[in-house]
């Protein structure tokens, strides 16, 4: 492989990408949609008017060809803040290219005003993306892949070769089994082809207890997810809340757990993920928020062309207006469970089906067109839907059949990129649902525990939607907006701490800077543990013995991990067969909680209960939630055995890097 890593470098490489041909016929369809679009925005808008037979044709001539000419312009301006500064810049720009067409069309075409040439672009916008789905003519890239294969050749960036790289897409919170039937189903028919054609396989990987983002991604990415024990936990020695999608605490995360042998070293490109895996290239990578404040040149692909940012925000408005007839069709027909789908929770599901999706995709297909060695993109959509409509209801299936159809466009632009690519589509985690702990109880994890306590009080449940903090904290960075204050994150002053991460719960009693025994619990709060021991919608709870060590507690039952000996009812009946040895693990983390309480598990049903607000969750065990995805090429191998946990899920991804490209580290 060094060999073949020479010749590559070292010679001229035979790989030579395909260039994309224009076709006359395609042109000529796309030129009579953008005049049709024309004529309607001249019906729809006041001040827009085509004034001759032929003035839309024209219009719509003179408009393309604005649009090739100064879009580009804009997207090679190294600025601040790129991401906000490009959108508004090539928003503006969008209007005055209609208004430049006006002048330009001989009185064939008008434009009264700067709002009605803005309107007109996004009415132009709208119409056109109607008539594409309708013609079946949205599927065409050849204008794109041209754009973004000249922005690579002019880059200077650009490393073609015969080394093969690797494109690692994450589908977040997509669980194997729900895949499967999204496959059966039609959902999903770009993935199925892949199976159905042979050039891919499909496989199961387990997470750990900590089935989320901040833990898969730390396991996958850096190759550690070690002392993470949930979304969010106490590091009681500093009284410090830690977060999974907080910058500065991503940030951390990143620093204890880099060694140099990051998945996307040697030139990798990390997109929309919250650790960057020690990659070169990132945007929208939480841990590295402040590449977000420079000028970065990951967004230009997107903003080369002036009718991406027309046609993303009408589609993130569509999202909007979707969840909205969505949300009242549950409460018309009262489905059940139902989750939270008002306040700013649209705008959220718009941005990461549509606007950080379009961002990601683009990115992606630059850094093909530049030869990037290997980049890993997570997309979030799905895992933020199924949170609130459940996981295999119509609005997340919708959601991932876009998204596969997104895969397909990458899978037929592999044949332009500087390079061969293999793409490996995985999942972080899964999901499981069922109605909420406070929905089947009328109270919450935190009240339960508030009124089991002895002359204590318990600060208010600090849960939540991850891609909603992440997101949050992602704009605020890009846009340069006021962060919050830190002292936010301080809890060294409360008494009782009760987070929330998907059904794994978190208590910590802050008496003392290190975690309490079972003993010391019982002593000072007696009715604690009897009390959440014995709930009916609590499954296990996970303490330490200071004469017994590491306890699993159930209502009917104790399993001590020590020796794996179990006295009455095993409380990991019915969870997964390495349930515990992730326990195990777990137990031996610094900042584990003095006790960890994960909901019921219904085998029968398939169904748990989350301390947090969304009816399919992850965070804990029981169901498909450690349940992850890992669709990857024919070509390449599984180990024999199980991969269990995110860093022996690594170890393979890495593993396959090395098998394609020689040690990245070396590169």
């Amino acid at each position: 492989m060094a060999a073949e890593l020479r010749k590559a470098y070292g010679e001229t490489p035979s790989w030579e990408p395909a260039r994309p041909r224009l076709r006359l016929r395609r042109l000529l369809v796309a030129w009579v949609t953008a005049a049709l679009a024309v004529y309607v925005a001249a019906w729809v808008v006041p001040g827009v008017h085509v004034e001759r037979p032929l003035g839309a044709f024209v219009a719509a001539a003179l408009i393309a060809l604005l649009n090739a000419l100064l879009p580009p312009l804009i997207a090679a301006l190294r600025l601040p803040f790129m991401l906000v500064a490009g959108f508004l810049l090539v928003l503006l720009l969008d209007a005055w290219i209609f208004k430049l067409a006006s002048d330009f069309s001989d009185s064939s075409f008008k434009v009264d005003s700067f709002w009605a040439a803005l309107a007109a672009a996004l009415v132009v916008a709208a119409v056109t993306v109607l008539l594409e789905v309708l013609l079946g003519t949205n599927d065409d890239d050849t204008y794109t892949l041209r754009v973004v294969q000249r922005i690579a050749r002019r880059s200077g960036e650009r490393v073609k070769t015969d080394v093969p790289g690797i494109l690692y897409l994450e589908i977040d919170g997509l669980a194997l089994p729900v895949l499967q039937r999204a496959m059966r189903d039609g959902h999903a028919p770009e993935m199925a082809r892949w199976l159905a054609e042979g050039t891919h396989r499909l496989a199961e990987w387990e997470t750990d207890l900590s089935s989320q983002t901040g833990a898969s991604q730390a396991g996958l990415l850096l190759g550690s997810n070690d002392d993470i024990p949930a979304f969010r936990w106490v590091e009681k020695e500093s009284g410090r809340l830690m977060t999974c999608s907080a910058p500065p605490d991503c940030e951390e995360i990143e620093r204890r757990h880099a060694s140099g042998q990051g998945l996307l070293v040697g030139g990798g490109a990390s997109r929309s993920n919250l650790l960057s895996g020690e990659a070169d290239h990132v945007i929208l990578t939480i841990s590295r928020m402040e590449a977000e404040k420079k000028a970065n040149p990951g967004y230009r692909a997107f903003f080369a062309n002036g009718f991406n940012v027309t046609r993303t925000l009408v589609l993130f408005f569509y999202e909007v207006s979707l969840e909205w007839i969505a949300a009242a069709r549950g409460i018309r027909r009262d489905i059940r469970p139902r989750g939270h789908r008002g306040g700013k929770y649209p705008f959220l599901r718009a941005a990461l089906a549509v606007a950080v999706r379009d961002l990601t995709v683009y990115s992606l297909l630059g850094d093909m067109m530049k030869g990037r060695p290997a980049v890993y993109a997570c997309f979030a959509g799905y895992d933020e839907v199924a949170h609130h409509s459940g996981l295999e209801r119509a609005d997340a299936l919708e959601v991932l059949r876009k998204l596969d159809q997104q895969f397909g466009r990458i899978a037929r632009a592999r044949k332009y990129a500087a390079r061969p690519y293999e793409i490996v589509v995985l999942s972080d985690h899964g999901q499981t649902q069922g109605a909420t702990f406070k929905q089947r109880n009328g109270y919450g994890l935190d009240d339960l525990v508030q009124r089991s306590l002895e002359g204590r009080t318990v600060s208010r449940l600090r849960a939540g939607d991850e891609n909603d903090s992440a997101v949050a904290h992602a704009f605020t960075e890009a846009t340069g907006g006021k962060k919050d204050k830190r002292a936010k994150n301080d809890v060294s002053g409360e008494q009782t701490v009760v987070l929330g991460s998907g059904n794994l719960g978190l208590v910590y009693l802050m008496e003392e800077k290190r975690r309490l025994t079972l003993e010391e619990i019982d002593d000072r709060h007696p009715r604690l543990i009897p009390a959440l021991r014995e709930h009916p919608h609590v499954g296990w709870l996970l303490v330490r013995s200071a004469k017994r060590g590491p306890m699993v507690l159930g209502a009917h039952g104790v399993r001590y991990l020590a020796d794996d000996r179990v006295e009455g009812e095993d409380p990991l009946a019915g969870f997964s067969r390495h349930a515990a040895h992730h326990l195990r693990r777990t137990d031996g983390f610094a900042h584990v909680a003095d006790i960890m309480v994960n909901s019921f598990y219904d085998q029968q049903l398939d169904e748990g209960c989350a301390f947090e607000e969304l009816i399919s969750f992850h965070g804990g065990m029981g169901g498909s939630q450690t349940r992850a995805t890992l669709l990857y090429p024919a070509r390449l191998s599984l180990p024999p055995e199980p991969v269990v946990g995110a860093e022996a899920a690594h170890r393979v991804l890495a593993g396959w890097r090395r098998l394609l490209q020689g040690d990245p580290a070396a590169l």
